[in-house]
Formats: C-alpha cells, sequence, structure tokens
C-alpha cells in the first residue's frame, strides 16, 4: 500500500496549521522542493522520510514554536539566513535600520569615493546587519561584535552562506558593546550600528510567547527602563568614530525624544530620529 502524496499532506497540514502561506512553508522544507516544483509534483508520493519530517515541523508550529525556527532560516533583505532560539528573529524593522545605515555608508562613500568604509554592528547577533551591508555595498568592511557566543555562532554560519568576497570582509569578535574592538580602530570607524535590546524589565511577561518563550531575554530586555544599553551605545559611540561618522541605532517608538537627548549629550552634532513603514519612530540617526 502506497502512501500519501504531497497533495494529500498538503490538505490534512492546511486542516491542521489554518494559514495557506505557512502550510506550503512546511511542506517545502519537508520535501526540499521550491513552490513551482511542489505544485509540479503535487501527486507524486512522499517518502517516509519526508512526510515524518512534515509530521514532525508541524508538531512544533502547532505548540507555538515560531514558523521561523521551525523552518531553521528566514528570509532577510537579500540573505536567507539560520535562525533559532540563540539568536531574534529577524524582523522588518531591523530591515529600516539596515536601509538607514546604507544611506549613511553611501553619505560617507561620497565624500571619500576612492577610500574603504568602516562599519561596526554592535551586538549583532545572527548578524543580518553586518552581513547586509556588505553584500549590498562593495567598499564597506565591518567588525560584527557580540558578547554571547552562542549568537556568534549562528553569525558564524550565517557568514560562511554569503559570497565569500562579502565575507572576507566581516570580522566577527567576541565581547561587550565597545569592549569588544581593537583599539586600533579609535576614532576611525565611520558607521557604528546597532539592534541593541530596548525593552524595560516590566515588559517581558506582556510579550506574545511565541517572543517570549523562544527568543533571548538578554537580546530583548535592556534593564529597569529599556534605555540601558541604548545608553551604552550612544555615549560611546563619540570616541570611536571619526570625523563626519554617524550612529544608527533601532529604538523603541516611545523612547524617540529620550534617545535623541542622549545623543546631544554625547556630543553629536545632529540627532533625528526615522519613522518605519507604520509610521512609528523607530531608528536613531546621529551624526559627529
Amino acid at each position: 500500500m502506497g502512501g500519501a502524496t504531497w497533495r494529500q499532506l498538503w490538505r490534512e497540514t492546511s486542516e491542521t496549521i489554518d494559514d495557506p502561506v505557512q502550510t506550503r512553508w512546511l511542506l517545502e522544507e519537508a520535501s526540499g522542493l521550491d513552490g513551482a516544483a511542489l505544485l509540479r509534483d503535487l501527486d507524486h508520493e512522499a517518502s517516509a522520510e519526508a512526510a515524518a519530517r512534515l509530521e514532525s515541523l508541524v508538531k512544533r508550529r502547532v505548540a507555538g514554536e515560531p514558523v521561523q525556527h521551525v523552518l531553521g532560516h528566514w528570509g532577510f533583505r537579500t540573505l536567507d539566513v539560520a535562525v533559532d532560539s540563540r539568536v531574534l528573529v529577524p524582523r522588518p524593522e531591523t530591515e529600516l535600520v539596515v536601509e538607514v545605515a546604507l544611506s549613511e555608508l553611501d553619505r560617507l562613500c561620497a565624500l571619500r569615493p576612492s577610500a574603504e568604509v568602516l562599519a561596526v554592528d554592535l551586538g549583532t547577533g545572527s548578524g543580518v546587519i553586518a552581513l547586509s551591508l556588505v553584500v549590498e555595498r562593495a567598499a564597506v568592511r565591518v567588525i560584527a561584535t557580540d558578547c554571547d557566543p552562542a549568537g556568534l555562532e549562528v553569525a558564524s554560519v550565517n557568514l560562511s552562506r554569503i559570497p565569500a568576497e562579502a565575507a572576507a570582509r566581516v570580522q566577527l569578535r567576541r565581547g561587550d558593546w565597545y569592549q569588544a574592538l581593537p583599539l586600533d580602530v579609535t576614532g576611525r570607524i565611520d558607521l557604528v550600528v546597532s539592534n541593541p535590546p530596548y525593552l524595560a524589565e516590566h515588559e517581558w511577561s506582556g510579550l506574545d510567547p511565541a517572543v517570549s518563550d523562544f527568543d533571548p531575554l538578554g537580546a530583548l530586555v535592556a534593564g529597569p527602563s529599556g534605555l540601558e544599553a541604548i545608553e551604552t551605545v550612544v555615549s560611546g559611540a563619540p570616541h570611536w568614530l571619526g570625523r563626519r561618522g554617524a550612529l544608527v541605532v533601532e529604538i523603541a517608538p516611545d523612547q524617540a525624544g529620550s534617545v535623541v537627548d542622549l545623543a546631544r549629550e554625547a556630543g553629536f552634532r545632529t540627532a533625528a530620529v526615522a519613522d518605519d513603514l507604520a509610521g512609528r519612530p523607530r531608528v536613531l540617526v546621529a551624526r559627529r
């Protein structure tokens, strides 16, 4: 007696998941086929191994595990990156951070057309910011830091997934914020970019369980006020940035006024906050 076809498994999965997009993602992951190939093979019998893999993926998703963790990878701008519980799931807000950072790098490259620019990604996590910068801009070198060795393991995996030429322009370093940087880049950095933890401790209990049960607490919660990590990043940046250098930091919308004040107190010449696609203040941009 034959096994189930992919069409039958699709129907059964859609009844369980009740989300047509996630159903397709899970079937593609289990089958190893992309969308077009899967549609072409719907009436083919699934192997016992593939059917068992699909069953495992569906069980994990029904149990509440984020679909990104279930799949084991996720799209971020031009990248397809490995993700799991060691790092934050890449979010659309952070894609905006990259967009703003690239604009600042383009400004700096225009000032020095023939020079390589140096960026630092503090608290790199999965590495999506650092890797996006080198993949999308050829004149950029990035030092990516994190205090968590588990996060750096994921970043290292993702580094191996990008073109070798771009990967050669990324250096991963372990350490706490600026302490991870080599002293010889003091005053020579063109861009500091960061998506630091910015939630207050009291906000943790109100998070969706899909976040609080699976994302690392240390990557989300900064401390009692939520501003602790941002203050460290902002106040330390002028010491490391060169002339005309810039700081780009992801923030919570209700922190906009406070972070602009922090940047001005740190001595930045200009400081403003860019809105996300929903019109909420999301990214601090400060220039020396």
